[in-house]
């Protein structure tokens, strides 16, 4: 039993406004980051809140980059889509999201771990393009 429950839609509302349905990506996107940059968990039940221990810390940027990753290979073109019907717009956004689980004792972070590590880290625009329909290549005689 907990000694109290964690509204999601509290902390998510605190954060800026977020959907807390992103909320299963975003730790999904934490194990799949952890994975990317320290290889396969040998205890795979630290992963369940992103309590993993401080060897598989990812920074900022990293998180970014993964859950970059993460969104195309789940929702391929339609990855801003859905960041964006969440409320995300931006890197900074994954921040908010972060810290505000971090306040709720949901995740972790290191000393060194700042807010400031998760902005500009890319533009959603560019990332997330949509390609334009390929067109057959035309001989110019």
């Amino acid at each position: 039993m907990h000694e109290h429950q964690i509204d999601l839609n509290q902390v998510f509302q605190q954060a800026g406004g977020y959907s807390p349905a992103c909320f299963p990506f975003i730790r999904d996107g934490l194990a799949h980051t952890s994975q990317m940059v320290h290889g396969q968990p040998e205890d795979q039940s630290a992963l369940d809140l992103g309590l993993a221990d401080d060897s598989r810390h990812v920074d900022g940027t990293q998180l970014c980059l993964g859950l970059r990753e993460h969104a195309i290979s789940r929702y391929g073109l339609l990855a801003k889509s859905v960041l964006n019907n969440w409320g995300i717009y931006q890197t900074r956004d994954f921040g908010n999201i972060i810290f505000a689980l971090v306040d709720a004792n949901l995740m972790r972070t290191t000393d060194e771990d700042s807010i400031e590590d998760f902005d500009d880290v890319y533009d959603f625009d560019e990332e997330f393009a949509v390609p334009e329909p390929s067109t057959p290549a035309v001989a110019v005689s």
